[in-house]
């Protein structure tokens, strides 16, 4: 396995992940971005960034979506959109690997926090970030707004 920065031609793969990860979550028609607006938004706009994991046979297999962000507490962070690695590819440290990555990039970006969300119910990424030392914190209510 490979883990890179994702290039021009990388959206396909990471928007049928986009999609696995939406099954997933229970979310599926939740989904409305578009391989070419993710395109757009991650190599002509930089609004984001993404790693994908990529197998010896050039197969996007995982993928992490993040971008800076900011708080008026700390200064500048790093969101972590989305994380995923398919079911096959798990419990062999790639998840692991790619992870550590977003939080070298969040360093050498020199941000003072690192945030992203995980559902209640999804024990395994829970798990896996506490073994990471992540802080999960359970008093925050997401807000949103969609237009």
């Amino acid at each position: 396995m490979v883990i890179r920065e994702a290039i021009k031609g990388d959206e396909l793969a990471i928007m049928s992940l986009i999609h696995e990860l939406a099954e997933y979550e229970k979310a599926p028609l939740e989904v409305v971005n578009t391989s070419e607006d993710l395109a757009l938004h991650l190599f002509e706009e930089n609004i984001c960034d993404a790693l994908v994991v990529e197998t010896l046979d050039q197969l996007i297999v995982g993928f992490a979506l993040y971008f800076t962000n900011y708080s008026t507490w700390k200064g500048k962070c790093l969101y972590l959109e989305d994380f995923y690695i398919q079911p096959e590819y798990r419990m062999k440290g790639i998840g692991s690997q790619l992870f550590d990555c977003v939080v070298e990039i969040a360093k050498d970006r020199k941000v003072k926090r690192m945030d992203w969300q995980v559902l209640e119910w999804n024990e395994p990424a829970i798990s896996f970030y506490k073994k990471k030392m992540a802080t999960l914190d359970p008093e925050w209510v997401n807000g949103r707004l969609f237009f």
